[in-house]
């Protein structure tokens, strides 16, 4: 049976949440599921009852490994995708929290990152080049990204569930990065601003006062939410 690979992202990572709860109440398989967020993105809490959050765990287990570790333990509580979460850094987007099939591709022969990072292991699995790219800068950004295989017959329920909780239209997004962007750079070091090509303001609707930084400070703002699915 063809199967294909269902991709998003998501701004806030208790969206990313809501989408797995439903995918797996739905009765979609928590092994064909994956997440990946970023570990020092806002609202990353993973319930575990320490009072620490996925992020602050994450983070302080990758940069004890360096680049490319993967953490020995889990730090997900509770049942289903959660519970498999652990940390991992990944090259050009720093530490996330993950769980699931792709996370195989990623840690690669156990150091961390498949050739090309995100973009290689998301191209590698089916979906477009671009659209990996952009999945990869919303990651950096501090996104979450959950990916599904699903047979072809299954494929139209499985975008249904994961249209319900403020999906990214990935074009939107790169739209919005302008024409200046060429793609995810792992050497940058910090995530693209959205609306860092000031031209673009107009057609976005955002106004010139929006912009958190002054010209040449290399510091972004956080992005809000694009609403929308990718057909």
């Amino acid at each position: 049976m063809a199967q294909r690979t269902v991709a998003h992202m998501y701004d806030r990572y208790e969206d990313a949440q809501k989408v797995v709860h439903d995918l797996e109440a739905s009765g979609v398989p928590t092994s064909e599921i994956s997440m990946i967020s970023n570990a020092e993105g806002r609202g990353t809490t993973t319930g575990t009852g320490s009072g620490d959050t996925a992020g602050d765990t994450a983070a302080h287990t990758a940069g004890a490994g360096g680049t490319g570790a993967v953490a020995g333990t889990a730090i997900g509580g509770g049942l289903g995708l959660a519970a498999g979460l652990g940390a991992l850094a990944i090259p050009g987007v720093g530490p996330v929290v993950a769980a699931g099939w792709l996370i195989a591709t990623l840690a690669g022969a156990g150091i961390g990152a498949a050739a090309g990072g995100v973009v290689g292991s998301l191209t590698g699995v089916g979906v477009s080049h671009e659209e990996a790219n952009v999945y990869a800068e919303g990651l950096r950004s501090g996104g979450t990204l959950v990916t599904v295989r699903a047979a072809d017959a299954e494929a139209t329920r499985i975008e249904e569930i994961m249209g319900r909780h403020n999906p990214v239209d990935w074009r939107q997004r790169r739209a919005s990065y302008g024409d200046s962007w060429t793609g995810f750079d792992e050497s940058r070091s910090v995530a693209v601003d959205p609306v860092e090509d000031v031209s673009r303001r107009d057609t976005l609707g955002i106004p010139p006062s929006a912009s958190a930084s002054e010209p040449g400070t290399g510091a972004t703002q956080p992005t809000g939410t694009v609403g929308g699915r990718r057909s």
